[in-house]
């Protein structure tokens, strides 16, 4: 219950202070890669119960002949690879803080695809709310693998504490002001 009333205030402070970097954000996203400015996914949640989880978007809507969309590297942006970089694009994902669906620390939400292709052992990683940051994006991020990021989602699920929760909410802006410190 602490921690649910934690997500709230910080990410509802975080949202109004943030405001101004949101709105420069969202103009520059229209700006660059036109309308809808938010992305939004269909993700599995808290026991997998699927839930929208909505992100800034960072590529363009660029398809082939058929009509299928080209592939993620042909429509990923140079302004797209740099949000994703800096963590910029999921700054709505405060919304689903708020909303209830996502918690600000927790392992990230993973695709549906993903979860179909779960062991049991992995599946326990459904057993939290996802969260916007997690001791995996602190450790490493991109550079661990999906054994790596299991075991490290499940050591925090195992260790569960508003200490945890306050030292990976440090990390990650540390993280964000400066990308190599995750390591």
């Amino acid at each position: 219950m602490l921690k649910r009333l934690l997500d709230i205030i910080i990410a509802s402070v975080a949202l109004i202070l943030l405001s101004p970097l949101y709105f420069y954000v969202a103009y520059k996203v229209k700006k660059n890669l036109g309308s809808p400015v938010l992305f939004r996914q269909v993700r599995p949640g808290l026991h997998g119960k699927p839930f929208e989880m909505i992100k800034f978007r960072t590529m363009k809507d660029a398809t082939d002949a058929q009509g299928n969309p080209l592939p993620d590297s042909e429509r990923l942006t140079p302004f797209g690879k740099m949000l994703r970089s800096t963590s910029l694009d999921e700054m709505p994902e405060l919304w689903n803080v708020i909303k209830g669906d996502m918690s600000l620390i927790g392992p990230r939400p993973p695709l549906e695809r993903e979860v179909a292709e779960y062991t049991p052992y992995d599946k326990q990683r459904l057993l939290i709310k996802p969260g916007c940051t997690g001791l995996w994006q602190v450790s490493g991020r991109n550079d661990l693998d999906f054994d790596e990021m299991v075991e490290l989602d499940m050591k925090y699920i195992q260790n569960l504490s508003l200490r945890t929760d306050l030292w990976i909410l440090f990390k990650t802006v540390w993280v964000m002001i400066k990308p190599n410190s995750a390591y």
